[in-house]
């Protein structure tokens, strides 16, 4: 479903992602984990053409990103806005802030992006704004503006919104780390509820319990590689680098212990 294939990225000098690949199977769950700077959140801007990249390929459902290539094969022409907007109807993405429009209600959030991009006429968008409103525990909130909801509200109804695109695929971007511990729990929750619905997704975060409870695969990033890849507890139990072990001794009081 995702294909990411030798993708690089710098800004200025600064290389942030070096030859990076990987593939996501259909309804697989990958969690990216790592240090702050190491290229997680800008490897999946990279695959929403967010941002854009110097050299590589990334796929999603087939249909390349940002680029094609040309008839030979060795050189990279950019994408028409039209198909870059036509690759984020596949890609759905949720951020650390929940970006909401604050003048709109919860379910005119939502309905916002298949109304005005997909044409899809206000009755259907409110019918299935509804149903994910519900699906992601909020049915009762509907015609709440967002500064009457909490962080962890907000953050549902973002996800919502990203759903009601009908995308292939789900990228999340450390969804939890604005908000307040108490409300960490219902918005993993939700991501959870998706996994077992066998929605595709990449997802960074620093929740360990959480990357091993509901990864398919874990994927270590430093300094813009990456140095571990497997499933969940293969990874924690038997690390290959000391980076990696480096990095989970500060969990190991029960949280990720192997």
């Amino acid at each position: 479903m995702i294909e990411v294939r030798g993708v690089s990225k710098s800004f200025g000098d600064n290389q942030v992602l070096k030859s990076i690949s990987f593939e996501v199977k259909e309804g697989e769950v990958v969690v990216l984990i790592g240090p702050s700077g190491s290229g997680k959140s800008t490897l999946l801007r990279c695959i929403n053409y967010l941002e854009d990249f110097q050299a590589g390929e990334i796929l999603v459902d087939g249909a390349a990103v940002g680029y094609n290539a040309s008839a030979g094969g060795s050189k990279r022409t950019r994408q028409s806005e039209t198909e870059i907007a036509r690759l984020r109807t596949k890609a759905g993405m949720v951020f650390q802030n929940y970006n909401l429009f604050p003048h709109k209600t919860a379910i005119q959030n939502i309905m916002m992006g298949p109304v005005l991009v997909n044409g899809v006429s206000k009755a259907e968008a409110r019918e299935h704004a509804q149903a994910l409103l519900a699906k992601v525990g909020l049915a009762d909130k509907a015609n709440h503006f967002p500064s009457q909801l909490s962080g962890g509200q907000q953050q549902r109804v973002a996800i919502a919104r990203a759903l009601a695109m009908r995308p292939k695929v789900m990228l999340f971007d450390e969804v939890t780390s604005a908000l307040d511990p108490e409300l960490v729990d219902e918005v993993l929750k939700t991501l959870r509820d998706l996994s077992t619905e066998g929605m595709t997704m990449i997802i960074v975060t620093h929740e360990m319990q959480f990357a091993r409870d509901v990864a398919d695969r874990l994927l270590f990033f430093y300094q813009g590689s990456i140095i571990e890849d497997g499933p969940p507890n293969d990874v924690f139990a038997n690390p290959k680098t000391e980076r990696f072990q480096a990095f989970v001794k500060r969990f190991q009081s029960g949280t990720v212990a192997a």
